[in-house]
């Protein structure tokens, strides 16, 4: 069912990619369709959660079901996990994740950029291995790009404050949104990962 799921999803995003590269309206019609099917997979794995896929607006309900199911889980390892097509349910599923707990881990293949670097900080403990790739870039709306609205604007708020809340300041956030535009990516160098304090474990 899952695979017949994705075959129709490929199909329909073929159909929208060459809107989608020209017009806000076609990206928009791209992101609605692709929070109609799930696009995260989860795998347990011992006390792991393993994660894989783009974030929608599916993954914490379906986050939550394995999390029911599976009490024990102590810690969510991010394998590949491109960014988010709802960052609504991102921040939502990020503040759970800290809520019950849970650490966060990068293997030495693992891959996150935009909302799978935001879900990351989530972790009360933040750990990767030498080969995880981090990478960060600004947000749009569709327009305009982050660094286009003034520092006190109100667009910056939610993303700001969640970073905030789980690295108790909020440079991180003013950095992603200076490190790339938003159809770019800035892959984190090891000082950079240490600056910004998104690893609080050595493992």
């Amino acid at each position: 069912m899952v695979k017949r799921f994705f075959k129709w999803f490929a199909v329909v995003l073929v159909l929208l990619t060459g809107l989608a590269l020209f017009t806000p309206l076609g990206m928009f019609a791209t992101v609605t369709v692709l929070n109609l099917v799930p696009t995260t997979e989860f795998r347990v794995q011992g006390h792991d959660l393993l994660m894989r896929g783009d974030i929608n607006a599916k993954t914490l309900d379906q986050f939550e079901a394995v999390i029911a199911a599976n009490p024990g889980i102590t810690r969510l390892v991010e394998l590949d996990v491109p960014g988010s097509l709802d960052d609504d349910t991102m921040i939502a599923l990020a503040y759970r994740v800290r809520e019950l707990g849970l650490d966060t881990h990068l293997t030495a293949t693992s891959e996150i950029y935009s909302g799978g670097v935001d879900l990351f900080l989530a972790g009360d403990r933040r750990s990767m291995e030498e080969g995880a790739v981090i990478g960060v870039h600004s947000w749009s709306d569709g327009f305009r790009e982050a660094a286009d609205f003034p520092r006190d604007a109100p667009e910056h708020e939610q993303n700001r404050k969640y970073v905030e809340d789980m690295l108790g300041q909020d440079d991180f956030y003013w950095f992603t949104i200076a490190a790339a535009p938003a159809d770019g990516i800035h892959v984190m160098s090891a000082e950079e990962i240490a600056r910004y304090g998104l690893l609080n474990d050595g493992g």
